[in-house]
């Protein structure tokens, strides 16, 4: 308690007097400080042992009461208690109403105890009442010191926890050797270190409005955690009791950004490695117009040629050969067609109703194709080879 604003020299000497007097009950006023906060809540004698809370609490009604009747231009050493005291209670975990509350109530005892000490004199009397405006403008701003303090120490510890958290994440996801590495991430994190796992990698550019996209993305079955990155945002998801592969991709598909990809289910947090690899395997089988999110499980052919590049370069050439010495716009619009007709698993007249064009142009079409590449679409091993041809050509680099 402290702060002065302009009184009387004979107002300040009374007062001088009273909190002279007052200091010699510090510890009476302390006790029953103590006593009051633990009757108010519990929380105070959690956060603190008793011998430090009286400690601290003694300090700061000394200082205080010593601030109300220092001369005008002394340093404030109780808004600089209050201060460090408040960083020291978001330390503690003591939550801030009950900090605030803590000032408040020692302000009352400290002003009914000045009160008692004029003794009914009405000068007295009258000297402390001018007064009272300042010592609880000066508990006030106490109080507003050590809040603002705590709330500034809170979002510091707060970013530290989320990048001690995001580090935990981070070295699970890439994978990295370390022992006790789940179990420290399972208790960061509050999840669960064995049980169902699977990932989810969202390519980055179609980030735009995540947040919305993260509220949408909410079912009690599944608990997910998000992690930004630069060229990617990867999402932990956690099972809950006998929920399904076939669940979780309902749950994303018409409210994820795509294009993404997604990992089988893995065992524990320790394999979310692995599960990143996999659904980055899985988004890599996307071609560029993809809007959803892909399983590796239904995507394996695809995901065999994306993932050996030098291959798929082979498979290509071997295929394609002569297709690729087309012009640009021809070859494209046989590739087209070809694309067109395995989509239609195969229907002529529905491919040429996707192409806009008569279903004998997809025939003369396609059997151009096949005197080029000296493959038949009517043979399975031909037809599985142009297949991963054409989406090697698709997803791997030139």
């Amino acid at each position: 308690m402290g702060g002065r604003r302009h009184r009387t020299g004979q107002d300040w000497k009374l007062l001088k007097e009273a909190c002279t007097s007052l200091l010699e009950r510090v510890p009476e006023l302390v006790d029953e400080h103590v006593r009051q906060l633990s009757a108010f809540s519990d929380v105070y004698a959690r956060v603190l042992p008793h011998d430090v809370q009286w400690r601290e609490a003694e300090e700061a009604m000394r200082i205080g009461i010593e601030t109300i009747s220092a001369p005008r231009d002394s340093p404030r050493r109780d808004l600089a208690y209050a201060e460090e005291a408040g960083r020291r209670r978001a330390g503690q975990g003591l939550p801030l109403d009950l900090l605030v509350h803590a000032y408040r109530n020692a302000g009352y005892l400290v002003w009914d105890a000045l009160m008692e000490s004029a003794g009914g004199e009405p000068d007295r009397l009258s000297a402390l009442m001018r007064s009272a405006t300042m010592v609880w403008a000066a508990v006030d701003a106490q109080a507003e010191a050590a809040s603002e303090a705590y709330r500034t120490t809170e979002l510091e510890l707060r970013r530290r926890t989320d990048e001690q958290m995001q580090a935990l994440l981070d070295a699970l996801l890439e994978g990295r050797p370390a022992p006790g590495l789940a179990a420290r991430a399972a208790a960061g994190l509050d999840l669960p270190e064995h049980g169902p796992y699977a990932v989810v990698v969202l390519r980055a550019e179609r980030r735009d409005g995540r947040e919305s996209f993260h509220r949408r993305v909410q079912d009690p079955g599944f608990r997910f955690v998000w992690r930004m990155r630069a060229d990617c945002e990867v999402g932990v998801v956690a099972f809950g009791a006998d929920r399904e592969l076939d669940e979780l991709a309902a749950l994303l598909d018409g409210r994820c950004p795509g294009p993404g990809g997604m990992s089988p289910v893995v065992a524990g947090l320790a394999e979310l490695g692995h599960a990143r690899r996999l659904a980055e395997l899985a988004l890599r089988t996307c071609p560029p117009e993809t809007t959803g999110v892909v399983r590796l499980d239904q995507r394996m052919p695809t995901a065999l040629v994306v993932s050996q590049p030098d291959l798929a370069q082979r498979l290509v050439s071997g295929v394609f050969g002569e297709l690729l010495a087309l012009e640009p716009g021809d070859r494209a619009v046989l590739l087209e067609t070809l694309d067109a007709w395995l989509a239609c698993e195969g229907s002529a007249g529905r491919a040429a109703g996707r192409l806009y064009c008569h279903r004998n142009t997809v025939f003369n079409r396609l059997r151009r194709l096949e005197q080029l590449t000296s493959r038949s679409l009517s043979r399975p091993r031909d037809l599985m080879e142009m297949t991963l041809a054409l989406d090697a050509y698709r997803l791997t680099p030139s």
